[in-house]
């Protein structure tokens, strides 16, 4: 890698650290009810927000009721976005004239958005109104991403409190991840991102004639959707031609800068954020890097400061940091070693990463190896779901680690709330191994750790691999799920553990070879999405419950301190031991057989 390339990483890494603190106890305070005085300005239309919903902001919840409120709230939002979809040729700001939604594609996109998952099986310019793309699916990566937040800050006081039923108030803690945290910080990235270039405004598409005839090769679609492929199962073309092009034009910044910071991922555009509307200069980029990782890495400190002990929340963040590292290690150099098919084509086997340029297929020039396989791997590892490079055209090692970090849970930062929260589980396991492993009572941050406490993190640690594995494995039994299969062999069958993978680890990136906007993996994927998010909420609230329901134990000479060097280091173990355990044989099948193949042709 060039001295550029490892300064840019450098720089990435850099300023995330140094924000994550200052952030992070900005949170803290507004999750324990000390505002800011540079905030408090806010807090009468906060007070009258919960009067007119009829909220006491003062009255706590048992997790029971906790989740009883989530659960609502969830299914409340679902049906919300599912209908606006279906009405979409009836509601206003809709110049394109856009009709309904299928109801598969509805159903789909309303658990997408409602999971914080944000999976898009359809082209967002060509099928979605001003209208829903701000009031449903914007609005959504709001309190999608403050359902994350408020369960993981439920969780932390499980930790800090001790001998109380009691964990919160959903209400006020969504309320306030959005209007003090969320809506802030979107607010300034929007405005900033304006500047670069992001398009932001109501105004209809523009026509404009081309240079010359365009001449191109269109896939070729059956009545379902579906590729349709020729006797020997390669997909078949047919040669179209244009002389003029639609500019798709849109509020645009206003939804990108919630969709990085709320580690929801989806476009406005069909190209995500390759589209030079969404994403036009280097530093655009930078800041779409930065916001991914940046409440996700923050919240580390928040729970360290709201359990009384900083260094819990370095551990944990230092803890990610070296995992991250660590596989961005791996895709930038898969991706900068590129194909040993291109000494086919007369390039020197001799000859160095520079000469033979790497993989550069299915990348920006703009972005170039470095940024794009950055940007992989900041997305799936927080959960978020937005690519401004084809995952699918990535090296089968350099596309192995978007697809493993989601099988981790996404863990490395992860989602908003929803990542540390899972590596909080992942801790959990991690004090329970150890006391099995010298004979004590495991404990965690003065609680010990029993029977209930690690029935609930087993829940949320093997329910996904459950899920992620049956759902591929169905897929590719049925004629309905290999018939959006493009690619035959491992790379097929790798796309379609993507595909599961990323549903069911709410990231919402795909290895797009894949014609997933079928009845089949609408409905498939919008089950697994849910369940996947929704319903691992729960074990998260009781162990929440559980624990804040304990007595405090003072550490003794033989506790183990979770702020150390080794117990970072155990926790990394766990995390990989786990994923080792429950995927390297679908790898194995997927990626590793592809790479194999690759390295043993040439």
């Amino acid at each position: 890698m060039s001295t550029n390339g490892l300064l840019q990483i450098a720089l990435f890494l850099g300023v995330l650290i140094a924000l994550a603190k200052p952030l992070g106890w900005y949170m803290a305070q507004v999750y324990e009810g000390k505002l800011p005085a540079f905030v408090r300005w806010v807090a009468p239309a906060e007070n009258l927000f919960y009067r007119l919903c009829g909220v006491d902001s003062k009255q706590e919840m048992r997790w029971t009721r906790y989740a009883l409120a989530m659960l609502w709230f969830a299914l409340l939002s679902m049906l919300a976005v599912y209908a606006m979809q279906r009405l979409q040729g009836m509601l206003p700001l809709n110049p394109q004239g856009f009709g309904a939604v299928s109801p598969d594609s509805s159903f789909n996109t309303a658990v997408s958005f409602l999971t914080n998952t944000n999976w898009q099986g359809y082209s967002g310019e060509s099928t979605m109104s001003y209208l829903v793309q701000m009031a449903a699916l914007a609005v959504q990566n709001f309190l999608s991403a403050a359902a994350g937040m408020a369960v993981l800050v439920a969780l932390i006081r499980g930790f800090a409190r001790h001998t109380t039923e009691t964990i919160g108030n959903f209400w006020v803690d969504m309320t306030r991840s959005t209007i003090y945290i969320l809506l802030p910080l979107s607010v300034v990235l929007a405005l900033v991102l304006v500047s670069q270039g992001v398009v932001q405004n109501l105004s209809a598409y523009q026509t404009v004639p081309t240079v010359e005839t365009i001449t191109y090769d269109n896939p070729k679609m059956d009545a379902a959707g579906n590729p349709v492929k020729d006797a020997a199962g390669n997909p078949v073309t047919e040669k179209a031609t244009t002389k003029e092009q639609v500019i798709a034009l849109g509020p645009v910044a206003s939804q990108e800068a919630i969709k990085q910071l709320g580690t929801n991922g989806g476009g406005f555009f069909n190209a995500n954020s390759a589209h030079p509307y969404e994403n036009p200069t280097p530093f655009s980029n930078f800041l779409a890097m930065i916001a991914m990782f940046l409440i996700p890495a923050a919240l580390c400190y928040t729970f360290g400061s709201m359990v009384g002990d900083t260094r819990q929340g370095w551990a944990i963040l230092v803890a990610m940091t070296i995992l991250f590292v660590g596989f961005l290690a791996v895709a930038e150099y898969a991706e900068l070693k590129g194909n040993p098919a291109f000494t086919a084509l007369g390039v020197d086997q001799n000859a160095s990463i520079t000469q033979s340029g790497g993989n550069m297929e299915g990348k920006e020039t703009r972005f170039g190896i470095v940024n794009s396989a950055l940007f992989a791997t900041i997305t799936t590892g927080a959960s978020c779901g937005a690519v401004n490079s084809m995952h699918d055209s990535f090296t089968p090692l350099g596309g192995l680690v978007p697809l493993a970090q989601i099988q981790l849970g996404e863990v490395i930062f992860g989602g908003v709330g929803s990542g540390l929260y899972a590596m909080l589980v992942y801790a959990v396991i991690a004090v329970f191994l150890a006391g099995l492993m010298i004979g004590r009572t495991p404990e965690y941050l003065g609680k010990k750790i029993e029977a209930f406490d690690i029935k609930m993190a087993s829940l949320v640690i093997l329910i996904p691999p459950m899920i992620i594995l049956g759902g591929a494995a169905l897929a590719v039994m049925l004629a309905a799920g290999k018939a959006g299969v493009a690619n035959p062999g491992a790379h097929g069958f790798s796309e379609i553990l993507y595909a599961f993978s990323s549903a069911v680890g709410n990231n919402g990136s795909a290895f797009a070879g894949l014609s997933a906007n079928t009845p089949f993996y609408n409905t498939a994927l919008g089950f697994e999405m849910f369940f996947g998010r929704i319903w691992l909420m729960i074990p998260v609230l009781a162990l929440a419950g559980s624990l804040a329901a304990k007595k405090r134990i003072p550490a003794s000479i033989g506790s183990m301190a979770t702020h150390t060097q080794m117990f970072v280091w155990l926790l990394i173990g766990t995390v990989l031991l786990v994923g080792a355990l429950n995927f390297v044989p679908a790898l194995a099948l997927g990626p590793v057989i592809e790479h194999l193949n690759m390295i043993s042709v040439h």
